[in-house]
C-alpha cells in the first residue's frame, strides 16, 4: 500500500469515526473565527472557547473590535496566553478588514495570520481546499508515514498530493479529533486506532 491508498484509507476510517466533522471553535460570523484562531496560537481550543462568548458579547461587531481599547481586550483574553501580542493583533486586523474588504482573499497579509489560520478560514468559511496543519495534524500524518517532514508548510504540501481537495477541510478537523481522543501524543490509544495495522511508528504502541 502507497502512501496516497494509506492516506485515502485513513480519510475513510476518519470518516466513519467521526461523520460530523466540524470545527473545534466556536464562532458565528466569519471574522469571528479568525479572532478564535488567532487566540488558539499556543492555546488550546477549550481554553479559546472558555473566552470568546465574553469576548464576543463585548466586541460585538468587527467595528468594535478595531475600536477596542488595547488594556481592556489584553485583559479579556488574558486566559489564552501572549494576550498582548494577540490582542495587538486582533485589533489591527479588524482595522485592516474593515478599510479593506478584499483583504479576505489575502489573509496572509493580515496582522496574526499564519498559514494554519488562513487555511481553517478558506477550508471553513469559504468551502475551498485546505490543510491545517496543527500539532494534531503534523504528529499523526508522521506517524502514518505519510509524511516525514515536521515543518508546518512542507507537511501541508506532502499532504496535497494525498488527500482530495474535496475531503481536505474536514479531513483535517477529523484528525483533530482523532488526535485528541485516540493518537494522543503520550500513551496514544494503539488498540482502539482503526490504522494501528498500518502505523509506521511502534514505538509509541
Amino acid at each position: 500500500m502507497n502512501k496516497k491508498e494509506r492516506a485515502l484509507r485513513f480519510a475513510e476510517e476518519l470518516e466513519k469515526l467521526y461523520p460530523d466533522a466540524l470545527c473545534a471553535l466556536n464562532y458565528r460570523h466569519p471574522y469571528e473565527l479568525m479572532i478564535a484562531a488567532r487566540l488558539s496560537a499556543q492555546c488550546t481550543d477549550k481554553r479559546v472557547n472558555e473566552v470568546t462568548p465574553t469576548l464576543f458579547a463585548r466586541y460585538p461587531s468587527l467595528e468594535a473590535f478595531a475600536a477596542a481599547d488595547l488594556d481592556e481586550l489584553s485583559e479579556i483574553i488574558r486566559p489564552c496566553g501572549l494576550f498582548r501580542t494577540k490582542a495587538r493583533s486582533i485589533i489591527d486586523m479588524a482595522k485592516e478588514l474593515i478599510t479593506r474588504y478584499d483583504a479576505l482573499d489575502e489573509l496572509l497579509t493580515l496582522p496574526g495570520i499564519g498559514r494554519k489560520t488562513a487555511n481553517l478560514i478558506m477550508g471553513d468559511i469559504f468551502g475551498k481546499p485546505a490543510i491545517v496543519t496543527d500539532t494534531h495534524f503534523i504528529r499523526i500524518t508522521g506517524r502514518l508515514g505519510l509524511t516525514k517532514n515536521k515543518e508546518p508548510q512542507k507537511v501541508e504540501d506532502d499532504l496535497r498530493k494525498l488527500i482530495p481537495p474535496e475531503i481536505s477541510s474536514d479531513f483535517c478537523h477529523r484528525i483533530v479529533l482523532f488526535g485528541r481522543e485516540i493518537c494522543t501524543a503520550r500513551a496514544p490509544k494503539c488498540g482502539e486506532c482503526p490504522m494501528r495495522g498500518m502505523c509506521t511508528d511502534k514505538k509509541n504502541c
